[in-house]
């Protein structure tokens, strides 16, 4: 069985995701949207064989396509997906799916509405790392706590200073360090240890309306959660999940590829599995499984899931200030 996929966006993003879908044999390119017949011609010449629309109704009225990878400004996603489930169209959105909850529900409400499987695109949870964190956690005995960072420089941020801003740092486009790199470390903790039951987050600001960096304490039960976020600094530290027994260390919790235990007497085990394909291969495969087998919903990116993360999210936009314009 073969999907057919068409794709929304024509940026670096949308490459990775089709090379690594050309890696399953079940995977098909057949149409590409772009905003114009020139982006989505010199984009669409490196993949043989996928028609071009720069009409959306056009490209999921096609019978040649069952499935739409969206990978549009952030502020577009909600637009995009309802647009593709209402004629039918299976959808893997881009992480952050949508702009705020209000949007993802909606989201939610039109896939079941439609019968269409409905995925957030957060790579890392498939990864065979990830599984190998979650299949070894009981060894740590009692979490404590759960600590990620992702801060990694924008090549952005250089013309930001300069006095252009970019889209990276527009929230016309629900851009920002929280959304665009913060998400990275909430979405494993989420799928991890559910939601927490509070949130206190701090940021800072920058004058276009977005934030640069940011850090959240989240509280549960037993444990706490500590995540830092940045878009204009870097950050060389690896995750770590610190239980009773010992801690579990992640090179980059954004991709695990490596994991290990440092145990209280000094013991380490190293936990690593070899991965054989690129990153994004992972959530492709979970994707085309689900629509062979007549899945709606992914037990690990669940809606559930998602709606927490963007929940906490919104929570921590609103206590730095940060808005939208779909918010309003």
């Amino acid at each position: 069985m073969t999907i057919r996929f068409g794709v929304i966006g024509t940026n670096w993003i949308t490459d990775r995701f089709i090379q690594a879908g050309l890696e399953n044999e079940e995977f098909i390119l057949t149409a590409v949207y772009s905003r114009t017949v020139e982006k989505g011609r010199d984009f669409a010449a490196k993949y043989a064989g996928a028609s071009i629309y720069t009409n959306l109704e056009e490209m999921v009225a096609s019978r040649e396509v069952d499935a739409v990878y969206i990978a549009s400004p952030n502020s577009m996603h909600a637009e995009h997906a309802l647009v593709c489930m209402n004629h039918g169209k299976h959808v893997i959105c881009e992480k952050p799916a949508a702009s705020n909850s209000a949007e993802l529900r909606a989201m939610i409400e039109a896939a079941r509405n439609n019968d269409v499987l409905f995925m957030e695109a957060m790579k890392s949870t498939f990864m065979p790392n990830f599984g190998v964190i979650k299949d070894n956690l009981y060894k740590l005995g009692q979490v404590r706590r759960y600590f990620a960072g992702y801060c990694q420089y924008s090549s952005r941020y250089d013309a930001y200073r300069q006095g252009t801003v970019l889209n990276a740092f527009n929230p016309a486009y629900s851009n920002g360090s929280l959304m665009d790199l913060g998400i990275y470390c909430l979405y494993p903790m989420v799928a991890l240890f559910g939601k927490p039951e509070s949130v206190r987050a701090v940021g800072l600001m920058l004058a276009s309306g977005v934030d640069g960096e940011g850090s959240i304490v989240m509280r549960y039960p037993d444990m706490d959660a500590v995540v830092m976020h940045s878009k204009i600094a870097d950050s060389y530290l690896p995750a770590e999940i610190q239980g009773e027994n010992g801690t579990m260390v992640i090179d980059k919790i954004n991709q695990p590829y490596q994991v290990k235990i440092h145990y209280r007497d000094g013991t380490v085990e190293e936990l690593t599995l070899p991965q054989v394909f690129e990153p994004m291969y992972y959530e492709v495969e979970e994707f085309i499984s689900l629509i062979k087998n007549g899945q709606r919903e992914s037990h690990v990116n669940s809606h559930a899931n998602s709606l927490a993360v963007a929940e906490v999210m919104e929570e921590a936009r609103a206590q730095i200030g940060l808005r939208y314009a779909s918010d309003l």
